[in-house]
Formats: C-alpha cells, sequence, structure tokens
C-alpha cells in the first residue's frame, strides 16, 4: 500500500487539464499518461486536520438549496474529497482516465453531525475493480474522523464504459421509483458552471453545450452529485443525526429543465426520486436508512 498526505487543496483546473490528457490523441500514448486499463493501484491520499472555509461552505449550502444551520450538510464532506479522488484517478498509475467514467451510485454515512469549527482528516482510495454488462466498476472509499473518531465515510462507484461482461449480475436490491409529490425545481443553464466553482468538477460536459455536445450529449448536463444534494437539502430535517443515504444516478439531467421530487416514509427510513415532471423518468433514485 502506498500512502501520500496531500498538502492544501488541489487546484481545480491543472487537475481537470491532467484529467483531460488521457482523451487527447497522440498526447494519449505517451508514457505516464496512457491510460490503457490494468489494476487498480493500492494508493491512498490523506488530508490532515481540514479546516473547513465558511465562505466555501455558505456557497455550497446556495448552490444546493440547504437551509443555514449549525452543523455542515450531510453531503458537504464530498466537497472535501473530491480532490483526491481526482489525485488518484489522474496518478499515472491508474488505468482508467477520468473523464469518460461515469458515476454509478453513491452511498453516504453520517455517523454524527459534523460542526463547520471541526478539523477533518480525509483519506481516499480506489478499490473493488469488478466486471459489468457494460464495462468495468470500481469504487472510491472515502473516510473522515474528526480525532480518532470516525464521523462520515462514503462509497463512490464509478462504470468504465468498454466490453462488458454479459454475465455480470446487478449489485444491490433495486431503487423504487418515488412519483413526484408536487414539489419541482427549475434548473438553470449555468447550474452545473456555478457547482463546478463550488465541487471543483469542471469536466466539460457539465459547463456549456457546446462542451457537452462533444462528448455526445445534446447539452450541459447537471453533476449527479450535485443532483444527491438537492434531494438531501429538500428532507434535511427529516433525517436523524445518524443516517446512511444510498442513490443511484439514471438518465442525466439536461440543463436547462425542470424537474420533480418526490419522498415517503417507509419501515425504516425514506424512498426519494428526482424524475422528469413530464413522463416520470427517473433522474435519481434513493433510499435513507
Amino acid at each position: 500500500m502506498t500512502t501520500r498526505l496531500v498538502e492544501g487543496d488541489h487546484s481545480a483546473l491543472p487537475v481537470m487539464l491532467k484529467a483531460a490528457l488521457p482523451i487527447i490523441p497522440v498526447v494519449n500514448q505517451i508514457p505516464g499518461i496512457a491510460k490503457k486499463g490494468g489494476d487498480i493501484p493500492d494508493l491512498v491520499l490523506t488530508r490532515k486536520d481540514v479546516a473547513i472555509d465558511p465562505a466555501h461552505l455558505a456557497a455550497y449550502r446556495e448552490v444546493c438549496g440547504f437551509e443555514p444551520g449549525q452543523h455542515v450538510p450531510l453531503t458537504y464532506p464530498h466537497m472535501l474529497a473530491f480532490g483526491l479522488h481526482m489525485g488518484i484517478m489522474t496518478d499515472s498509475s491508474f488505468p482508467y482516465a477520468a473523464i469518460g467514467s461515469v458515476h454509478l451510485r453513491n452511498a453516504m454515512t453520517q455517523h454524527r453531525p459534523i460542526a463547520p469549527t471541526e478539523l477533518l482528516d480525509v483519506t481516499a482510495t480506489a478499490t473493488n475493480k469488478r466486471a459489468h454488462n457494460k464495462g468495468t466498476i470500481f469504487d472510491f472509499v472515502t473516510t473522515v474522523t474528526s480525532g480518532d473518531e470516525l464521523v462520515w465515510d462514503s462509497v463512490s462507484t464509478y462504470l468504465r464504459p468498454g466490453r462488458g461482461d454479459e454475465n455480470a449480475k446487478p449489485e444491490g436490491e433495486p431503487f423504487d421509483v418515488v412519483p413526484g409529490n408536487g414539489t419541482t425545481w427549475n434548473l438553470s443553464g449555468d447550474l452545473g458552471r456555478r457547482f463546478a466553482a463550488v465541487s471543483g468538477d469542471y469536466n466539460p460536459i457539465h459547463l456549456y453545450s457546446l462542451t457537452a455536445k462533444a462528448f455526445g450529449f445534446p447539452s450541459q448536463i447537471a453533476h449527479g452529485i450535485w443532483t444527491k444534494a438537492r434531494c438531501v437539502a429538500a428532507m434535511e430535517s427529516r433525517l436523524p443525526d445518524a443516517v446512511t443515504v444510498e442513490v443511484e444516478f439514471k438518465k442525466p439531467v439536461l440543463l436547462p429543465t425542470k424537474v420533480a421530487f418526490g419522498s415517503r416514509i417507509v419501515a425504516d427510513g425514506m424512498d426519494f426520486s428526482m424524475t422528469n415532471p413530464k413522463n416520470g423518468t427517473p433522474h435519481l433514485v434513493g433510499r435513507t436508512r
């Protein structure tokens, strides 16, 4: 196992430029840049004593729809880990390009609320490469500790499209689609750019129609992790202090658009969805437990 201590934040633009190199013809054949598949490296990246910037936290609340509060939003620690995820994916030892990898699922567990004044240690690693019917999938596992206490962790599952295994079985239990319950949100065309400014994720599919079309989308799309945060913001007052929120990302949200939110209470938590209000097609399905 290789463990590296990361000092400070990753600067977003250089990291995203580095992420783009493996998809540029000719350049993507250079040793150290080429991504040709293979094993996931046993690489761990860690940030120590991370202080939460109040201005950044406020900007995150605003773009995701969270109300001011005494604790950070349940989804916020993902922002502290994104640079580590990108650091791993842009490392020369990582076998797949960051751009073109698809975020399929995400599970976050808040073990207790986190105060914005706490100093946090954030650790991330990639693991569990396995076959999928549309390519190869792998997980990013993130932990956040305060002192010696585990306060938050997550698993983000990504798909690298390619030759799949038709015998690969679906993982986990299917999520139910919850119809909209009358709550709708109008999403502006600049949402991807506004969230990129907060998250550091400047993947071109989220920014402009022109840059998204270069990757096969008819227009720019919302970040999947934003769709999760927006749904959690709508349920925040009903969530317990210790909770796991799992989601699957379905049909991309093409911007600008309107989406519907629906939720229902079940025996052990809530089920929820973000859907197309015209035809009920799900963009995100999830549950809290």
